[in-house]
């Protein structure tokens, strides 16, 4: 069955960087789009970054732009979320992300909190 496991969160002070991994099984890794969300605490999920199945092409939230590298390693079936810069409103439980045959999977998510 397909499995998303996110790893790399923990506590962060504000201009500080860390990077988010989600391990990826059960499916054909390379041939999908992948993707990080964040939920912060009263707030919806919101869509941070995508990324294409080859790697060639990306996008991000206007909030995250020139901060964040989305990136991704199809012979470890993983997907990196490269957080630089880090604001105290990156704070959230990060998600990793795909849609396969019209069905979302969701990682459990792992928690960013940024605060000095």
């Amino acid at each position: 069955q397909v499995q998303l496991v996110e790893s790399g969160g923990g506590l962060v002070r504000p201009g500080g960087s860390l990077r988010l991994s989600c391990a990826a099984s059960g499916f054909t890794f390379s041939i999908y789009a992948m993707s990080w969300y964040r939920q912060a605490p009263g707030s919806e999920r919101e869509l941070v970054a995508s990324i294409s199945s080859a790697g060639g092409s990306t996008n991000y939230a206007n909030s995250v732009k020139g901060r964040f590298t989305i990136s991704r390693d199809n012979t470890k079936n993983t997907v990196y979320l490269q957080m630089n810069s880090l604001k105290p409103e990156d704070t959230a439980v990060y998600y990793c992300y795909t849609w396969i045959g019209r069905v979302n999977y969701w990682g459990k998510g792992t928690l960013v909190t940024v605060s000095s």
